[in-house]
Parts: structure tokens; C-alpha cells; sequence
């Protein structure tokens, strides 16, 4: 038996644990583990290959059950080990907009350089513990997500497991860029379509490029004076879900408005992204019909900051006083809240500014933990992989120095990241 104390060199840890294989357990010792659901206090945690093998108190672990393996012992004083996190709304095509503005990422970066961008903002993000991401909308780069997804599950580049979007769908005339002159079409950053026939076929064109989930634009800047408006009729969100859920498959809605909110609801989408002008009536109305809520509210943040406020000086933008009116009408509705930070508008690796925010905006730090581990799971329906610490699931899991519950900012003092078993940070 081997026992190796976190006082060893760090890069000599990361070798033995990085050497897990079939006949090496190792065994994770922290302070606390977060399992998905609640904190647990004397636990440890058992990586064998690719998976859990064993999760519970430590009192309970019995090497005799593992026969033939080489026990590998990983002491992690003051540090608390959970799930990988899951980012629930992410764009790895874009990179934040005080860099390049979204419209000039669209028109004028090649989709090689926006490609070899995606390849970068993969790593920076699985480095900061999130081991999955679901990606929604490659804004005109059309199916490259489907690419960087299979190149990551070969091994060709690192980065989190991905749940892909592929193009957006919006309503010909609402989504950009827009020339400002009539006479010139721009390439879009979503694909059009229209009534239930155009819907359908753009649906299984993206399901066979291989998406893994569809998204709509349920609003969007078109009204007059440029205010967000609807753009499907709840007819065609129906045939939407109607059509992607054949495959199995399931639709989340960008909505802003209340109207565009209930229309999705009355749908059946999984979930609503956004959700600015969200007031507690149409929370509990998602929430009586099983559709999650994906707040973003650091995007909203990121912004304004952009836009020059400062934060903690001057006046708060109306922009981000109604997204903390908002998310509050959500926490008192009861709605499932996924966690999913709309990273790409500001830099990926940053991803637990949303977690943060979320506290800061009132939600408890294990129902922000739950968020971002197995509820996303349950919500994407992948909790039979990930998202928790349970024995059987991959071996997706990150080290945080401290105890969020107490400190939200240990949520971005990640010490260790392993994905299926195999360390990378």
C-alpha cells in the first residue's frame, strides 16, 4: 500500500494520479465532498480507471473489495473534492465582447481562427473545473462544434465533454448581423426558418449534422425601436418540441420577454435561457411544466461593465436591476434554476462568475453547488454519467481549496481537475 501526503511535490501527485489505471485505486481524501446533493463530512472517494468505485465514509472503505489493485492514497487537508462542474450555457465560438464585438467575431474572423480560438477557450474552461459544457450556438460558425466535440472525445485536443447546439434557429428578418443598408444580406449567427414545415427541416438537418440539442430564438432586438419581441408562434414551438423530442432530443428557447417565456413554457422546452423580464407568475408557470431556467447573469453584468459601469460605483445599470428583479421572482417561484453563465460574452475559464453571482443575488452557496452539478445533469439528462459523486458514474472531479459553503470565491480556487479518471489539472 502506497500513502502519499499533498505536502509531496504537486507535480509528482499529479503523476501518480495521472497513472490511474485498472490495477491502480486511488483514493481521494478531502475534508468534505460536495456529492451532487448535499456536504458530507468524512468521506472518501475511490477513482479506479475511468469511474467511481467507491464513495462514502471513510470508515466504511475497505480495501479488501478492490483485489489486485495498488492503492494510491491522496490526502487533501482544507480542501473540499465535488463533481466536475457542468457550464449550462456556454459559446466556446465566441470570445469576450470588450476583446472583439459579437458582430465582428461574426463577419470578419474566419472560421479557422474561430475554430483554433474554440480549441483554447475548451481548455481554459475544463482547467477551471468545468468538465462539461453545453454549447449553444456556434454564432455563424456553423457545425464546427460537432468537430471540436469529436475531437475532444478522441484525445486529438483537451477539453470538457460537450452537449452541442450547432446553428441556432431564429425567424428570417429578427436575428443578426443586419447591414444598415436593405439592398445587402450579411451571413447570420443563427440559421432561419419559418412555419412548421421550414422548423422541421431545419431541425433534422441540425440533428443529423449532429446536434445533441436544438435551440430557438424566442425573441429577439426586431420590434419597433428595436425592443426585444417574439418571433416563433407558440404553434411553432410546439411542432419544435414536437419534432425534436422524436429523436429524443430536446429544445431550449433564448427568451427575454414575458411573452416569448410563456410561449416556450406552453411549449414544453426544456429550458429558458435568459429570462430578463421574468416575473414570478411566469416562473411558476415554467415551473408547472417541468421548463428550467437558465438565468445568465453574468453575462448581463459583463455588459454593462463594458458599457462602463463600474461596479459597486455610480448607478446600477436598468439592465442589471432587472436581471436581480428577476432571478429573485425566480427563487421565490421554486423553479429548477440551472447554472449557466452565457460565458463567451465575457472570457471562458471565468465560468464561476455566474456561481458567484448567483450567491451574491441571494441563492444559497449549495443550492448554487446543486446547480451547477446535478441539477444541470438531471436537466440534460446525462445524471446517468455525471454530476454527482456516486459510485458507477465517470470519474469527473474537481478539488476546490476552502469550502464554498462558507467562501464563495474557493468555487475559483481549483486545485485539481480529473475527467474520466484522468488528471488534467
Amino acid at each position: 500500500m502506497f500513502r502519499f501526503k499533498f505536502i509531496l511535490p504537486f507535480c509528482f501527485l499529479l503523476i501518480l494520479v495521472s497513472a490511474n489505471g485498472a490495477d491502480t485505486l486511488t483514493l481521494l481524501k478531502p475534508d468534505r465532498v460536495f456529492d451532487g446533493e448535499k456536504m458530507q463530512i468524512g468521506w472518501w472517494v475511490a477513482v479506479k480507471g475511468s469511474t467511481i468505485a467507491y464513495a462514502g465514509p471513510s470508515t466504511a472503505f475497505q480495501k479488501a473489495n478492490f483485489p489486485g489493485t495498488i492503492l494510491v492514497s491522496v490526502e487533501l487537508k482544507g480542501q473540499t473534492l465535488t463533481p466536475g462542474f457542468i457550464e449550462g450555457h456556454s459559446h466556446l465560438f465566441l470570445h469576450a465582447y470588450n476583446e472583439v464585438p459579437w458582430k465582428e467575431q461574426v463577419l470578419n474572423e474566419s472560421r479557422a481562427e474561430r475554430t483554433a480560438r474554440a480549441v483554447n477557450h475548451a481548455l481554459a474552461t475544463l482547467k477551471a473545473g468545468f468538465t462539461t459544457v453545453r454549447d449553444l450556438g456556434t454564432e455563424g460558425s456553423w457545425y464546427d462544434d460537432v468537430g471540436l466535440k469529436t475531437a475532444i472525445e478522441k484525445g486529438v485536443v483537451p477539453g470538457p465533454r460537450m452537449l452541442v447546439a450547432t446553428r441556432a434557429i431564429t425567424a428570417t428578418g429578427s436575428y443578426a448581423p443586419k447591414s444598415e443598408s436593405a439592398d445587402i444580406d450579411f451571413p447570420k449567427g443563427a440559421a432561419e426558418a419559418d412555419g412548421i414545415e421550414g422548423l422541421t427541416k431545419e431541425i433534422r438537418t441540425e440533428i443529423g449534422k449532429g446536434a445533441d440539442v436544438i435551440k430557438l430564438y424566442g425573441d429577439y432586438r426586431w420590434g419597433l425601436n428595436k425592443d426585444a419581441m417574439p418571433t416563433f408562434t407558440l404553434e411553432e414551438m410546439q411542432a419544435a418540441v414536437s419534432v425534436t423530442a422524436s429523436s429524443g432530443r430536446k429544445v431550449v428557447v433564448h427568451a427575454v420577454t414575458i411573452e416569448a417565456m410563456k410561449r416556450a413554457a406552453m411549449a414544453g422546452v426544456s429550458s429558458i435561457e435568459h429570462g430578463d423580464q421574468g416575473d414570478e407568475a411566469t416562473f411558476r408557470l415554467m415551473k408547472e411544466k417541468g421548463v428550467a431556467y437558465c438565468p445568465t447573469l453574468a453575462a448581463t453584468e459583463a455588459v454593462a461593465q463594458y458599457r462602463g459601469w463600474e461596479k459597486g460605483k455610480g448607478e446600477v445599470p436598468a439592465a442589471v436591476v432587472e436581471k436581480k428583479k428577476s432571478f429573485a421572482a425566480a427563487l421565490r417561484s421554486g423553479v429548477t434554476i440551472c447554472m449557466g453563465g452565457d460565458v463567451g460574452v465575457y472570457a471562458h475559464g471565468t465560468n464561476a462568475r455566474e456561481m458567484e453571482l448567483m450567491v451574491e443575488y441571494s441563492m444559497q452557496p449549495i443550492d448554487v453547488l446543486k446547480s451547477a452539478t446535478s441539477v444541470n445533469a438531471d436537466v440534460f439528462t446525462i445524471a446517468n454519467k455525471v454530476g454527482r459523486i456516486r459510485e458507477g458514474l465517470l470519474a469527473d472531479i474537481i478539488v476546490l481549496q476552502g469550502n464554498p459553503e462558507q467562501d464563495v470565491l474557493s468555487l475559483s480556487k481549483v486545485t485539481l481537475v480529473m475527467k474520466g479518471g484522468v488528471v488534467v489539472k
